[in-house]
């Protein structure tokens, strides 16, 4: 499919895979879809910046940076800002179109339907998109999809008119007469509300007066505080409705002064934000924040969960004013025609966006067009891309298949794999994002990709299915391409419930024997530092004594990694593999305790204390936590036994007490990923017997992370 993407400050149509519609999810055949020239030209502006001028713009960006380069070292931030530098970036928040595809667990919906859907990071410029529930609507049939494509902008004046709350017969200055001002004085006036326009355009001045505007203002003529100030008595306005995009402050500070005592400024564009306190303080003035689309925007459980807000508490949630919006436009109280200047085919979506470019004579409304709906209805979506299908492929090599492109697999095994390019290729990816894995495979050559996840498992040219995916289906993903008959390296956790784990090992104990391989990415047991220490913790007379703290940081209560398990199970799994490593006994014993009290943000599920007691008397101690200083080191290990210390302090630094040790120190953290790969490729290359570590290790650490959890 074709999809308009951000290139160094300029848009392009490119092809990518299709989405596959998943659960809680629609999946749209765009008609329409509506460009925001105000949001979305900003952020085309920023990519067309230098790295210099963007730290010097935000400064705290720099902060980040050398925080990555502390933890990350400077090779992978080098290989992160390439990879970046050279990726496509999704644009696009509205559209409108046809249902082609109903996810599981929605309803109210049927393929065929005319919808319209906003949000960012799912209503992209795009042939289809997939976008979660809440955040579609029907159009109704007196709308058409050029109209019903400005959905989300409509929303946001909407939702900018409804902060204000103002009353039949009262004063609202709009500020700022572009789409968002202009759709804003027809809902105003339509409410009985009389409204001021105020912009320095006189073309969008005079769209304004037609449109519902009792008095329009040239803030470039004349001073439009004492123009508000007539008209209303020298009372000055109810409310001001800031509608505007700059970085001056002066427009926010006039948009006070225009204010009566007691009155508001809702804030729904963009400002520069130094405030006087002369313009605010006497007249006891409110500034309110209009945010997008309403109620809803930013919350992950209505968005992407489609958890819907109760009518008789939220009765107007974005979603809400989505239907609301298209109704005015049904019923002929907005009108919209004459504010879309400009129709693009989506072939043409660069000289679309430099449409937007002219600041001369800059339109309004710029759409994009995906193809009349009678034709487009019927034709198939593409959801692999070829990419490097005439390259020469070197004999030998495992061809790897990865599923899930996150932050994960780009910044850790795909440079990994590439550095082992004389023993791997990385033949194909698939991903939920079409752009994603486009941009990745691109960058990595690979032979194609594609947002099918069984286009990965069926293809029998690919050797090893390395899984990187959320948790929440790793065992599911790993047991169907081991029936497959692929090799299967699995990101952490192996399982996050005891179902699944029992179907995986019900797999390998049916086979007997011929199954292919299955490793996990505990990685930590393959790191150099750890197999230094092993040296000499295989020679010992006694027990060990270990202590591990792993500052692992806070997530919010919504973040992904307290599903599907939660982060005990999701990562400190890796450490409970290390101990068991290290001590090579068997596991006597678990105990667990949480410290939470419900008086802070964080929970007792990412702060333990566990004990693991071994049947040769070794102890390990963990403290995961994610209420730590993030100015400590992530990991920190010390081992005790036979009168002997070692300290490994974050995968940087060795050291002994007792005795010598060998001492290694990296500026980066070599946790073991690199050699885990290489520890597989002799496995499975059988330069070295049976698994790099046996199916009963890895069932046992994944269970132990159960109890604990």
């Amino acid at each position: 499919m074709l999809q308009a993407l951000i290139h160094r400050g300029s848009v392009r149509a490119e092809e990518v895979p299709a989405p596959v519609v998943g659960k809680g999810r629609i999946l749209i055949r765009v008609i329409n879809s509506c460009i925001s020239a105000g949001t979305e030209m900003a952020g085309v502006s920023a990519t067309g910046k230098s790295p210099v001028r963007t730290m010097l713009e935000q400064p705290e960006k720099i902060k980040k940076i050398l925080n990555l380069l502390k933890s990350e070292g400077l090779s992978k931030l080098i290989n992160q800002n390439k990879f970046i530098k050279e990726s496509g970036q999704p644009t696009g928040y509205s559209v409108s179109g046809m249902i082609v595809g109903i996810g599981e667990d929605v309803v109210g919906f049927k393929p065929g339907d005319r919808v319209a859907a906003a949000g960012g990071g799912f209503a992209y410029h795009a042939e289809f998109v997939e976008v979660p529930k809440n955040l579609v609507v029907p159009v109704p049939a007196g709308v058409d999809y050029r109209e019903a494509s400005t959905v989300a902008i409509g929303a946001i004046a909407l939702h900018g008119v409804r902060r204000t709350d103002l009353e039949i017969g009262e004063f609202c200055v709009v500020i700022g007469a572009g789409i968002l001002g202009l759709m804003a004085v027809q809902i105003l006036n339509k409410a009985g509300i009389r409204v001021i326009a105020v912009d320095i355009n006189q073309d969008r001045l005079s769209i304004a007066s037609e449109t519902g505007a009792e008095l329009v203002i040239d803030a470039s003529a004349e001073d439009p505080v004492k123009a508000v100030e007539n008209i209303t008595g020298g009372h000055g306005a109810d409310a001001v409705l800031y509608a505007a995009a700059t970085s001056d402050s002066k427009p926010l500070s006039q948009a006070f002064q225009m204010c009566r005592r007691k009155g508001k400024v809702v804030l729904m564009g963009v400002s520069g934000m130094e405030l006087n306190r002369k313009d605010l303080y006497p007249g006891e003035l409110d500034l309110l924040i209009s945010t997008s689309y309403g109620p809803g925007r930013y919350d992950k459980d209505y968005e992407e969960d489609g958890k819907d807000y109760p009518y008789g508490y939220v009765r107007w949630t974005e979603g809400r004013n989505f239907t609301e919006y298209l109704r005015l436009l049904e019923s002929g109280k907005i009108q919209i025609e004459q504010l879309i200047h400009n129709v693009y085919p989506i072939e043409e979506a660069e000289k679309a966006f430099d449409s937007l470019k002219d600041s001369h004579n800059k339109p309004l409304i710029v759409l994009l067009d995906y193809g009349k709906p009678d034709i487009i209805a019927s034709l198939p979506v593409s959801r692999k891309l070829d990419l490097n299908r005439n390259a020469h492929i070197k004999e030998g090599l495992i061809r790897v298949g990865i599923i899930g492109i996150g932050n994960f697999s780009q910044s850790v095994h795909l440079p990994n794999l590439k550095k082992l390019s004389n023993k791997y290729l990385i033949y194909a990816l698939a991903s939920q994002s079409g752009v994603k894995v486009k941009n990745a495979g691109t960058f990595y050559n690979a032979q194609y990709v594609t947002t099918q996840y069984d286009e990965i498992i069926s293809d029998s040219n690919i050797d090893l299915v390395m899984i990187c995916t959320r948790h929440g289906n790793h065992a599911s993903l790993a047991l169907k391409a081991l029936q497959a008959g692929k090799h299967v390296f699995v990101e952490k956790p192996l399982a996050t419930n005891d179902e699944d784990l029992k179907a995986l090992e019900a797999y390998f104990e049916a086979r007997s024997g011929d199954a292919p391989l299955l490793m996990v990415g505990f990685n930590r047991r393959f790191s150099p530092y750890i197999r230094e220490i092993k040296k000499h913790t295989d020679k010992r007379v006694g027990p060990l004594l270990i202590h591990y703290r792993m500052n692992a940081g806070f997530q919010p209560a919504d973040h992904w990694t307290h599903k599907d398990g939660g982060r005990i199970i999701g990562e400190a799994c890796h450490i409970i593999d290390l101990m068991n490593a290290l001590v090579n006994s068997k596991v006597g014993s678990v105990h667990s305790e949480s410290s939470f009290t419900g008086k802070s943000k964080f929970t007792p599920d990412d702060n333990k204390s566990i004990l693991i007691k071994y049947e040769d008397g070794s102890m390990a101690t963990i403290e995961y936590i994610s209420m730590g200083s993030k100015e400590l080191s992530k990991e920190y290990m010390e081992v005790h036994f036979d009168e002997k210390s070692i300290i490994l302090d974050d995968y940087k630094q060795l050291s002994s007490h007792g005795f010598k040790i060998r001492p290694i120190r990296s500026k980066e953290g070599l946790k073991g990923h690199l050699e885990e790969l290489e520890v597989l490729y002799d496995s499975l290359k059988g330069n070295k017997p049976g698994w790099p570590v046996d199916l009963a290790a890895l069932s046992e650490t994944t269970r132990i992370t159960f109890k604990i959890a």
